[in-house]
């Protein structure tokens, strides 16, 4: 029998992150063809790590930021 299926913590550990980042980054669209299968997530074993869209530095981007309205 061939399952062409992980888990998110397969994933998680395949991939070097933890495996609440992969439920996060499926949740969000992120992992293509990504199913969720009751309280867990299914991702297609071969599946590429999507690239990590957060801040390096810590900052917002530059459209993110607020605006001082006292000005």
């Amino acid at each position: 029998m061939d399952f062409n299926w992980i888990t998110a913590q397969e994933a998680a550990e395949a991939w070097g992150i933890s495996d609440r980042r992969v439920q996060f980054l499926c949740a969000n669209g992120k992992v293509e063809d990504a199913v969720r299968l009751k309280r867990g997530w299914l991702i297609p074993k071969g599946t590429l790590k999507p690239a990590d869209g957060r801040a390096k530095n810590g900052r917002k981007p530059a459209s993110d930021k607020m605006v001082n309205v006292h000005e």
